[in-house]
């Protein structure tokens, strides 16, 4: 019978498509990791891998063999870590990817509390708006908000972003509140790109939407925050994030009565089969965003 610690291994070269790169995962020399595979073809009677001097490809027989062997390495991954999660502090490395300016104004507090909470745990954060493959790279969630895209991933809601439009004291006092949002259009307002239509909701339940543009089309929240704080336009900004320009003054919200749609912020993981840090990671998560 294939021994388990064989398959752990050729799922890694599988993921990685690259005897080096799952060499260095696992901490364990090119050659052996290369001997250990061959072993392995040798003892199922079947190819397993393609390999050439520039890549490694799946073979048919190899693909099918990734897809069952991988439920089974993360199955048995699984019972080693919930045993050990019974002592409630989990242990490892978190590989996490998300929004830089969500992670660095708004997670980074929660982030350090959940730290303190499970000094087990070490972090590594890649802070990107790029879609990442959870299957060939080393991420065990993804943050991200808005609209997901790709269904065979597993995602879970971690709460909603509220948006409003806000301005500096500079700016209104220079040019004005508006006082309906059909004004918007006459304005500079910052945008996201294609994004220029913005949706309304009133507090009566109606919706408008208003084609706005401006001199600043901007793909980075901190800098759209940066921009309406100088003074050059009307801004739709998650609540959660200017609230501290709020606070001391710097950004004051218009149209009250008016707020755009509101943004889902999901984790999203290859697998429904989490380890503790994963899954503790993504509790924390829900319980405090989901309460503020």
């Amino acid at each position: 019978m294939t021994h388990l610690n064989d398959m752990a291994l050729f799922v890694e070269v599988a993921k990685a498509r690259s005897f080096r790169k799952a060499a260095d995962v696992v901490g364990m020399p090119n050659s052996t990791l290369s001997r250990r595979i061959s072993a392995l073809e040798k003892a199922i009677g079947l190819r397993l891998l393609h390999r050439t001097t520039r890549k490694i490809e799946l073979t048919e027989a190899g693909a099918l063999y990734f897809e069952r062997s991988k439920r089974i390495v993360d199955e048995a991954r699984l019972a080693h870590e919930q045993l050990g999660a019974m002592l409630d502090q989990p242990s490892g490395l978190l590989r996490v990817s998300m929004p830089v300016d969500f992670a660095t104004i708004y997670l980074t507090p929660l982030i350090a509390e959940f730290a303190r909470l499970y000094p087990g745990i070490t972090f590594d954060f890649d802070l990107t708006p790029r879609r990442v493959d959870l299957v060939t790279e080393p991420f065990d969630v993804v943050i991200r908000a808005g609209e997901l895209q790709d269904s065979r991933l597993i995602a879970r809601l971690l709460g909603r972003h509220s948006r409003y439009l806000y301005a500096s004291p500079a700016y209104l006092k220079a040019f004005g509140e508006p006082r309906d949002p059909a004004e918007l259009a006459k304005r500079d307002c910052i945008c996201m790109p294609r994004a220029s239509d913005w949706t309304l909701h009133g507090e009566s339940g109606s919706k408008i939407e208003i084609a706005v543009g401006g001199r600043f089309t901007v793909n980075n929240v901190g800098m759209m925050c940066a921009l309406a704080v100088n003074g050059q336009g009307i801004a739709m900004l998650a609540e959660r994030i200017v609230s501290g320009d709020v606070a001391e003054g710097r950004l004051i919200r218009v149209l009250p009565q008016w707020q755009g749609t509101s943004v889902a912020i999901h984790a999203i993981t290859e697998t429904r089969l989490l380890p503790a840090k994963t899954q503790r990671f993504i509790e924390f998560l829900q319980e405090h965003m989901g309460r503020t």
